[in-house]
């Protein structure tokens, strides 16, 4: 039931009667939550590369009615400078949307499955795997800071 190591650390190390395959499947959850997390900053990337992208048409309207191409610049300013990247969206209420919902349900689901199964410890499944793989007394390889 309990053939991972211990963890040296008490704050990573498994609970009394926690078997192996609730260790794997937090460590799991817990690897879903990070790639998650890793969305999340893509979306900011995003919410921020389309925000400056639109701020550059301004240039771009500005340049194109300087070199006299007015119908090009209309175009510019009419279909795109400003518009929803989705029906009724800038990135900015996407973000939102996605941070308020999908993030904050994934977040409160892998939070929930930690206090039930774990007593709230985090990153068991990681810490065994470090107290398996590091070589005892080889500097570089400590168990804690």
């Amino acid at each position: 039931m309990n053939s991972g190591s211990q963890s040296a650390n008490e704050k990573h190390s498994r609970p009394a009667g926690v078997g192996d395959a609730t260790v794997e499947a937090l460590g799991e959850l817990s690897k879903a939550l990070e790639t998650i997390h890793r969305v999340r900053g893509h979306l900011y990337s995003a919410h921020q590369l389309v925000g400056g992208a639109d701020l550059t048409l301004d240039r771009v309207v500005k340049l194109l009615r300087e070199a006299g191409h007015d119908e090009t610049a209309d175009r510019v300013e009419r279909e795109l400078l400003g518009r929803n990247v989705l029906p009724g969206r800038w990135t900015f209420q996407i973000v939102e949307e996605f941070d308020d919902g999908y993030y904050a349900a994934f977040q409160e689901i892998e939070r929930d499955a930690r206090e039930k199964l774990a007593g709230g410890r985090r990153h068991i499944f990681e810490a065994e795997m470090k107290e398996r793989r590091r070589t005892h007394g080889m500097p570089g390889h400590e168990a804690t800071p």
